[in-house]
């Protein structure tokens, strides 16, 4: 049985239970020990072991894991220490420079974000070495919608951001009366053109958490 060691165990139990995910566990065994997958199996729920349900203040919705050796820990856009930033990752840290005046980190962990509140969550959590959304239909899209209802159906307000268009189809399931929703293109160099840049999800997250009671979110991973 998963164990997150927070609230997120009774939160998530009846999605653990379930047929759905007893099918994502059976094919996840078969990939593991027949293909290179990402993240390590062992860090494929870091996102609920890192932010409990009830400290949850914005939500970061990626795509899937980074597909290339080393990068993935179990938290969208985050990469292990010492690893060279990704593309969107950067985008990323501009946008941080652009909206709030920080300047870019060198270093791709985002676990300090996921302490303040920030659930960095993927729609899917797993992903075959070199082959993006090579997991997307094993079950994981079905296992993160019923995630994203369970978060939008708490009292407290919260800010889910949403980039690209598979975390953009999430919007549904979210009370933008009680939550703020903010959505734009994706910050890969594909699409970041294209809304990404500009959008400054940053300021308007803290803002809306301010409004609401709530210490804002330090977005700053530099160390001095």
């Amino acid at each position: 049985m998963i164990k997150t060691g927070n609230d997120w165990d009774e939160v998530l139990d009846d999605l653990f239970k379930s047929e759905n995910y007893l099918k994502i566990r059976e094919f996840l065994k078969t990939e593991y020990s027949t293909r290179d997958i990402y993240p390590s199996m062992y860090d494929i729920f870091n996102a609920f072991k890192f932010t409990p349900y009830s400290n949850v203040k914005a939500v970061i919705l990626g795509q899937d894991p980074y597909h290339e050796p080393g990068q993935a820990h179990g938290l969208c856009f985050s990469v292990q220490d010492g690893v060279k930033l990704p593309p969107s990752l950067v985008n990323i840290y501009k946008e941080i420079k652009s909206d709030l005046g920080i300047t870019e980190p060198d270093n791709g962990n985002l676990t300090k974000w996921a302490k303040q509140g920030v659930l960095l969550l993927n729609t899917s959590l797993t992903v075959r070495r070199g082959a993006a959304n090579s997991h997307k239909d094993c079950g994981w899209t079905q296992f993160t919608d019923e995630v994203i209802k369970k978060l939008a159906a708490r009292e407290k307000p919260m800010v889910f951001i949403l980039w690209g268009a598979n975390a953009r189809s999430k919007k549904a399931f979210i009370d933008g009366k009680r939550h703020l929703i903010l959505e734009s293109a994706h910050p890969s160099p594909l699409s970041c053109y294209n809304g990404f840049f500009g959008s400054r999800p940053f300021s308007k997250t803290n803002d809306f958490l301010v409004a609401n009671g709530e210490t804002p979110i330090d977005w700053n991973l530099n160390d001095d």
